[in-house]
């Protein structure tokens, strides 16, 4: 699949939940959570892909995308933590509605900007076969990516990689667990909803009613139970899985940490074999000049010897010469 292609048909996805948002009533409650959770998912996934491929091979390959793909990183990163606030957040709460307006406003306004000045520019560079290839390791790279947002994380690689992977699988491992006890507690809600109706219709008979009234009563102590614990599970779950996150961003950190560390040794190292050198050139200079200078020193001992010499012979030339 063309890797543009792919983002554009996530960015159209997005857009439907958004108006699906929109038109929802003041009061639908319900259907806002439904909306924004699928929200918090789709951009979770989106987001994660394009930090891990998208953006790190367009840096590499166009690099007049360079600017463009530091601005959608910071982008993102403001869209992340906005996820992590709705996710926890009551739709019933008076800033729930307006939290969800700013998050629109924000994505509108990043897709805007991709699908104006960033794939184009792409598209022209890499043309369709090196689309193709990119889009399908997006493609499958969707299929592993975190289903939550994780502001803290990193977003280049190699740390979102590592980090990625770990959220993404304790992301889906909750999500699955959820899902399951949410399907086990409308099973028991619908129970409960048939034992009411039984309670309705045998209220003609004080003995069947009694006896109805009575499994009821029970019915609901026990789905209240079953509730509490499942909420009780899914937060150790998410606590869980929040130390798993937390323990592979500290190892990315260390990783990188000791790769600089690494890095300003060698750097050291090389300083201090420059410095040396520098210093073994600095004594052979000043060796090479003390032997130049009592060379110079020699020659002008034995120029001032020849001198000497060559008087002395004349002197003796011309005593000889006045004696005879």
């Amino acid at each position: 699949m063309d890797a543009i292609t792919l983002l554009k048909d996530d960015h159209k996805a997005v857009e439907k939940l958004f108006k699906r948002f929109e038109k929802a009533g003041d009061n639908a409650h319900a259907e806002k959570r439904r909306v924004v959770d699928r929200i918090i998912e789709e951009l979770s996934i989106h987001a994660a892909v394009e930090e891990q491929l998208f953006y790190p091979v367009t840096r590499a390959t166009v690099p007049a995308t360079e600017d463009m793909a530091l601005e959608s990183l910071e982008e993102h990163h403001i869209v992340k933590w906005v996820l992590s606030e709705l996710e926890r957040m009551d739709p019933a709460d008076e800033r729930f509605d307006a939290k969800v307006t700013v998050l629109i406003e924000n994505v509108r306004h990043h897709v805007e900007e991709e699908e104006g000045e960033y794939f184009p520019q792409v598209r022209d560079e890499l043309g369709r076969k090196a689309l193709g290839e990119l889009g399908d390791a997006m493609a499958e790279a969707k299929k592993r990516a975190p289903t939550h947002p994780h502001p803290r994380s990193p977003d280049t690689p190699p740390g979102n990689i590592v980090v990625g992977a770990a959220a993404a699988a304790v992301d889906r491992a909750t999500d699955a667990f959820t899902g399951a006890a949410q399907g086990s507690l409308a099973a028991a809600q619908d129970v409960i909803a048939r034992v009411t109706g039984a309670n309705r219709r045998g209220s003609s008979s004080p003995n069947g009613s009694t006896t109805a009234r009575s499994s009821a009563r029970r019915a609901r102590s026990s789905i209240d139970e079953a509730a509490d614990k499942v909420t009780a599970a899914a937060e150790r779950a998410k606590r869980t899985g929040e130390a798993t996150v937390d323990s592979a961003r500290t190892g990315a950190k260390r990783t990188g940490s000791t790769a600089r560390g690494a890095a300003r040794r060698t750097t050291s190292a090389g300083k201090g074999t420059a410095t040396t050198a520098k210093r073994a050139a600095r004594r052979t200079t000043g060796s090479a000049r003390g032997t130049a200078t009592t060379a110079k020193r020699g020659a002008a001992r034995t120029k001032a010897a020849a001198k000497g010499a060559a008087t002395q012979t004349r002197r003796s030339a011309s005593r000889a010469g006045a004696s005879s």
